[in-house]
């Protein structure tokens, strides 16, 4: 993703910022990483794989490059890089979300070097990377401006920056606004869904970018049902999961009913089965 950080922390709201106070960063982010090490991401995770594939096709990888796949979960993006013969290192802050990386490229034979490290602050030294890319991850980071210079930082000048990123009006954004009426986020947090705009994009990279091209793109949400999705996201999908775990049980029904409601009324399948088209930002940012 990966993925949303925490339904508490990070609800994609308008604006800028849900206030004018100064968030505590460094909660948010224990908070975040308490999210992501319950339930089992990879559940989630290995479904968005078509979103890595054509990423890679949107940054015309080539074979040998040097790639960086940060927040990387379990490993979507880093397999579809390695598959095209790329040199890839796979980063989160979740080890247990690398262990499940290394599992499935062990079952895949691809060879891809998988390292803890936090999308603001990563351990590599500068224009190290052809290509750093990120899907659904770190758009969740607390301090987006500090995330976004570390992606430019450790791209080599003329290298690429690929990014996907839910979009605020898409389902995945829809879904974070629901939770955010419930748990609401801290005073100042800047809503992950900002970079999911190309305004925001724009505002964080354009300074040392000679060029960025965005696009929006669909991936649809393929359930057996709108239940079995609910039931899946609440016990593998630790933002969901918390989420609920947090609430009395009169409220976690009335959530379950939000969020039911959402997915009928945007589900496409035109039988009992779940197909939600959910929008995200395809980004490609050539670095100058």
């Amino acid at each position: 993703m990966a993925r949303p950080a925490s339904a508490a922390t990070n609800s994609p709201q308008s604006g800028t910022q849900s206030s004018g106070l100064a968030p505590d960063l460094v909660a948010l982010k224990t908070r975040q990483q308490a999210a992501w090490s319950s339930g089992n991401y990879a559940i989630v995770g290995s479904t968005l794989q078509i979103v890595g594939e054509q990423l890679c096709e949107a940054l015309d990888l080539k074979s040998g490059s040097k790639v960086l796949d940060v927040a990387a979960g379990n490993g979507m993006m880093s397999l579809a890089a390695a598959r095209r013969w790329c040199d890839v290192t796979s980063t989160d802050y979740v080890p247990a979300l690398l262990d499940r990386g290394r599992a499935r490229a062990a079952a895949e034979g691809m060879t891809i070097a998988f390292e803890e490290a936090d999308a603001e602050n990563l351990p590599f030294d500068d224009n190290s990377f052809d290509t750093v890319v990120s899907t659904f991850g770190v758009m969740f980071t607390p301090n987006q401006d500090r995330a976004a210079a570390e992606l430019m930082r450790v791209c080599r000048p003329k290298g690429q920056i690929g990014l996907a990123n839910w979009a605020p009006e898409g389902f995945i954004g829809q879904v974070f606004k629901i939770l955010g009426k419930y748990l609401p986020p801290p005073a100042g947090a800047r809503s992950p869904a900002l970079w999911g705009t190309h305004a925001r994009m724009t505002e964080m990279f354009d300074a040392g970018a000679r060029s960025i091209k965005v696009e929006s793109r669909l991936f649809n949400f393929r359930y057996r049902s709108p239940t079995h999705f609910l039931d899946i996201f609440k016990t593998f999908y630790g933002p969901v999961l918390k989420a609920f775990a947090a609430l009395e049980p009169a409220r976690q029904e009335e959530l379950h009913n939000d969020l039911h409601a959402l997915i009928v009324r945007m589900n496409r399948s035109g039988d009992a089965t779940m197909v939600v088209p959910s929008e995200y930002l395809e980004v490609v940012i050539t670095k100058r």
